[in-house]
């Protein structure tokens, strides 16, 4: 008996706890963007640089940004580690005007963060944001750790036919 009252209490915890979580979400059209900041140069550099190497689909140039062991976390897909693996993960991607902008960082020494915020082209607003992991050797140039972005929207939900046709996930 003393096991299904705990269950109960449980239960009506988790349930009350998931009402005022979703009461306390703003509506997404509520959401004001966040203003950028400006970075030290040092740390500019690495977005400026993933910018270019973006815009001209470079997947060697995005992959040299990073560690030699560095991440690469992106939405929908499983995480990719190492600078061969993130050249094949970016091969065939960019090409894009990307925009990046910070929103937030931090650095000590030999590690950094920046949060920001990107989009692509002149078109106003955030299509997503990121965060990025940096590291380096002292007195070199910062290099990404790890790099992690995700959409401001939902996916589109995809049609059957999109469903039934799509290559699996690679791995």
């Amino acid at each position: 008996m003393n096991r299904f009252i705990f269950t109960v209490v449980v239960l009506a915890m988790l349930l009350a706890a998931k009402s005022l979580l979703a009461q306390s979400v703003p509506a997404p059209s509520t959401v004001k963007e966040l203003p950028g900041i400006a970075l030290p140069p040092e740390l500019d550099r690495v977005l400026r640089d993933y910018e270019r190497a973006w815009r001209a689909g470079d997947a060697a140039a995005l992959a040299a940004l990073f560690a030699e062991d560095g991440f690469v976390l992106q939405s929908n897909r499983p995480p990719v580690r190492g600078r061969a693996a993130i050249q094949a993960a970016y091969a065939g991607e960019g090409g894009g005007p990307l925009r990046l902008r910070a929103l937030a960082f931090a650095s000590e020494d030999t590690i950094a963060y920046i949060v920001g915020g990107y989009g692509y082209g002149d078109k106003p607003g955030d299509t997503g944001k990121f965060t990025l992991t940096l590291r380096r050797t002292p007195g070199k140039p910062w290099l990404i750790y790890s790099d992690m972005d995700n959409q401001n929207a939902a996916p589109k939900p995809r049609s059957a036919a999109q469903t039934s046709s799509a290559p699996p996930p690679t791995q």
